[in-house]
């Protein structure tokens, strides 16, 4: 067997997060000779999932000594050790996003036979978390079907009609003559649109624009109907009563160690703990046109490759920030997860908002920007049973920590009936940190490709998925002669055609 040096490697791909781990699944039936290597210890790079000892090693790492040009920054934990049991029984995901039924992502996991090593969880209701002056906060569950809007006792009818009018819109939205009606406000905000054009009041308003998950609550009303049209299309897919699904034991980390897997099983060579130390040109050998690069690994091993791959590690300063806290409870959340649908599954995960202006930090600030909260139960294997985990986010700002944990109190306050006082601690373990993120494209200097740093939105963004394929053809370049498609698989030997998903 030739040594790392002696082979000549067609692309090394270093990271393995989500795009990484992609493409290492694109390029697994490809025959080509790939070493897949990342300096971290674990699988998934910014999209990781973590035991709290894991958790509690990376906070070290990325705390507020770190870089401050760092993907993650300013991390810190709170714990009460006495609360916790097992901590290799908890996992906690870096980027948690739901994935809508109608992905792009859904369609190549398919196409590609992964999904057979995916277990996919229904994500259930939202809900709107309004404060109350002289009560708990209550919750509002947002209607997104025309069942729902019918069986919703809290919106007036006249409401109601102008709502399913508002409904009716977005699903034919990309056809005529209702693009006649909004191409002249493609870049206006959203929530004005729906004011001036179907007379949705505030609070109506405050539920579509909760619906498109957006983190500053400023969506334009091309991307704002791009994002509703996605969510009630999906509605039904794979079953009644939800529109989106997460992936069991760590959401998009579970994917990218699926694509690893698969790589490997196709011959790739993987080495964690070792990263890049040096690139440069390699001279060219037998008069070979194209130049080859040569790396040194962090090991001071050196490797020949055809192409580089690779991921941002650093913010720029067209960068953004969220804030994000991941929490764990102990406290009773089971009515988030009744079932609204007779004969859907029993959702694993549920979504409240808190929009913008509901929230008080310490200092007496209005939360300027919305505040979500990712709710998981113990079906998500992230947490023992009883138990839940609070995946909550907001855009970054000085107050961001403190409106978070508000935010948090709010919740249990709403959820179990009392004022935010006299609510029981809200949890047992939390970890805060700041995340930064992107949306610039592959950068592809011929031999080397740099993946953008991942974007932060709370459902998959299919964007993810298009440097990813541009990628696997700079590697495949002329040599994809049997015309190979992109992401579609047969089955390997063994596998069966039988699953309901494919």
């Amino acid at each position: 067997m030739e040594s790392l040096s002696d082979t000549q490697w067609d692309v090394v791909i270093s990271g393995t997060g989500l795009q990484q781990s992609l493409l290492a699944l694109a390029l697994s039936r490809s025959g080509k000779n790939i070493l897949h290597v990342d300096p971290n210890d674990y699988y998934g790079g910014p999209e990781a999932a973590f035991s709290l000892s894991e958790a509690d090693e990376w906070a070290k790492r990325h705390g507020s000594d770190g870089r401050e040009d760092a993907l993650f920054t300013g991390a810190e934990v709170k714990q009460d050790t006495d609360e916790l049991g097992s901590r290799r029984a908890y996992t906690l995901a870096l980027a948690p996003q739901l994935i809508h039924s109608r992905s792009k992502l859904v369609s190549q996991l398919v196409d590609s036979k992964a999904f057979r090593h995916i277990e996919f969880l229904a994500v259930g209701s939202f809900f709107i978390c309004q404060p109350a002056s002289d009560s708990a906060p209550s919750l509002s569950r947002i209607p997104s079907t025309r069942e729902d809007v019918f069986s919703n006792t809290a919106i007036p009818t006249r409401s109601k009609r102008s709502l399913m009018k508002f409904l009716k819109f977005v699903l034919d939205f990309d056809s005529e003559p209702q693009t006649d009606v909004w191409h002249p406000h493609a870049d206006e905000p959203l929530d004005g649109f729906l004011a001036s054009t179907f007379k949705l009041d505030t609070a109506l308003q405050s539920y579509i624009i909760t619906l498109t998950l957006s983190h500053n609550g400023k969506v334009s009303v091309k991307d704002g109907l791009t994002t509703i049209h996605r969510h009630l299309t999906s509605m039904g897919v794979f079953g009644p009563g939800f529109a989106a699904v997460y992936p069991k034991w760590g959401g998009l980390s579970e994917v990218a160690q699926v694509g690893c897997r698969a790589a490997a099983v196709g011959g790739a060579v993987y080495m964690l703990g070792t990263g890049i130390k040096d690139v440069r040109k390699a001279p060219s050998e037998d008069g070979e046109a194209e130049a080859k690069l040569e790396l040194k690994l962090t090991n001071d091993t050196v490797v020949k490759t055809h192409r580089l791959v690779q991921g941002s590690e650093q913010s720029t300063t067209e960068s953004s920030r969220i804030s994000r806290l991941s929490a764990i409870t102990k406290s009773d959340f089971s009515s988030l997860f009744e079932l609204q649908t007779e004969g859907s599954p029993t959702p694993a995960v549920t979504v409240v908002a808190f929009p913008a202006g509901s929230v008080t930090s310490e200092d007496g600030k209005l939360s300027e920007f919305p505040v979500y909260t990712m709710v998981h139960s113990s079906d998500t294997g992230e947490c023992p049973s009883g138990q839940y985990v609070l995946y909550l986010s907001t855009v970054h700002d000085a107050s961001s920590k403190s409106i978070l944990e508000k935010a948090m109190s709010s919740l249990v306050a709403a959820v179990q009936g009392g004022d935010e006082a006299s609510s029981s601690p809200p949890c047992i373990y939390q970890l805060y940190y700041n995340q930064c993120t992107g949306t610039s494209s592959l950068v592809d200097d011929g031999n080397t490709a740099t993946f953008p740093l991942p974007p932060v939105d709370l459902a998959f963004n299919d964007s993810v998925l298009d440097p990813v394929q541009e990628a696997w053809n700079m590697v495949l370049g002329g040599s994809n002669d049997e015309g190979a498609e992109y992401m579609k698989f047969e089955d390997r030997e063994g596998g069966g055609d039988d699953d309901a998903y494919d």
